[in-house]
């Protein structure tokens, strides 16, 4: 099956004063129709850069793209401006972390969503209107008639987040790229949340690129997973896989370190501290030699800290870049 999306070692480079900082760092992974795919790891590790770099939304200067997107039979890293601009917020939507921010505070939600409207689907203004109010009920806001006329400052962090959605999916996209899509909202709303993208991606067979932390929601909402460390892809599989059977020590510590209901004992208080990555991401300017994760991990070997390791698979559709992936290495 040909992929809706195909991402072919792309390369996200900054210019900085102390030399160039490799962002992304040779990315490859496919996006199959309706499917949702979560992008993983720490902060800093390339998640966000990685769906900017998709949208070509990173200035250039400094950001120095390289590789390939293929959307549409096209190649969006060499499309021209005027061809992105048709394909944003149109066939490719996105949710951006952080929606206090991320919208206008100047216009009225009723105004942000029938923007992309009349931009791709040339509605007028009273069709598009009428669209955004049908939106907004869509995304469980209530009173959507009074709602669209509101600004952002009036709603809460919970019905922002449900305008993002309603924004991002106004036109129908094929690709949805939701960047952290329930931070800081409690858990009851984040719930709604996902139940709702849930819900439109069954209504319009959007496939959905997830980035985020919090495996939570990777283990409720994906399919497959992608786990980067450093700019680079160190582990890719199925949910089952990534869970049930990680063979890359870095996936191994971000599972160890999620807290569970069992952690805690009622009595006696925690039973111990919170597993933890000791250490730091390594710079990403400063030439990194062998495995990028060698100076933190618990199993390192010689040939770990100077050659680097080959993204392999290890079992059927499951890949890891590690050189003792294979249980049998480690023993």
């Amino acid at each position: 099956m040909q992929p809706l999306l195909s991402v072919e070692n792309l390369r996200t480079h900054f210019a900085t004063r102390n030399g160039v900082l490799r962002a992304v760092d040779g990315l490859s992974f496919d996006v199959n129709a309706g499917e949702t795919i979560a992008i993983v790891g720490e902060s800093g590790c390339g998640k966000s850069v990685t769906s900017l770099s998709i949208l070509r939304l990173l200035e250039e200067p400094p950001a120095t793209l390289a590789g390939r997107v293929v959307f549409g039979g096209h190649d969006l890293v060499s499309l021209d401006e005027a061809a992105m601009r048709r394909l944003r917020g149109n066939a490719i939507g996105m949710i951006f972390q952080e929606p206090m921010t991320s919208l206008n505070p100047l216009l009225t939600v009723g105004h942000l969503i029938a923007e992309p409207i009349i931009l791709h689907q040339g509605l007028g203004r009273r069709e598009a209107r009428a669209r955004a109010i049908e939106m907004l009920a869509l995304v469980g806001i209530p009173s959507p008639e009074r709602r669209v006329d509101e600004y952002p400052y009036q709603l809460s962090g919970g019905m922002r987040q449900r305008v993002m959605i309603a924004i991002a999916m106004a036109c129908n996209p094929k690709v949805l790229i939701a960047d952290e899509p329930t931070t800081a909202l409690d858990v009851t709303i984040q719930a709604q949340i996902l139940d709702l993208m849930r819900a439109l991606q069954a209504r319009i067979g959007s496939a959905i690129i997830l980035i985020t932390h919090d495996l939570g929601v990777v283990a409720e909402m994906a399919r497959r997973v992608v786990v980067m460390y450093a700019g680079r892809k160190v582990e890719d599989g199925s949910v089952e896989d990534i869970f049930g059977d990680p063979r890359h020590p870095y996936t191994r510590g971000l599972l160890a370190a999620v807290p569970t209901l069992g952690g805690m004992d009622r009595a006696d208080g925690p039973r111990g501290r919170l597993a933890e990555i000791p250490g730091a991401v390594p710079s990403l300017i400063a030439p990194l030699s062998g495995c990028p994760f060698a100076g933190r991990c618990a199993e390192v070997q010689e040939v770990c800290r100077s050659v680097a390791p080959a993204l392999r698979e290890v079992a059927a559709g499951h890949a890891a870049a590690c050189h003792f992936a294979d249980r049998e290495a480690l023993q």
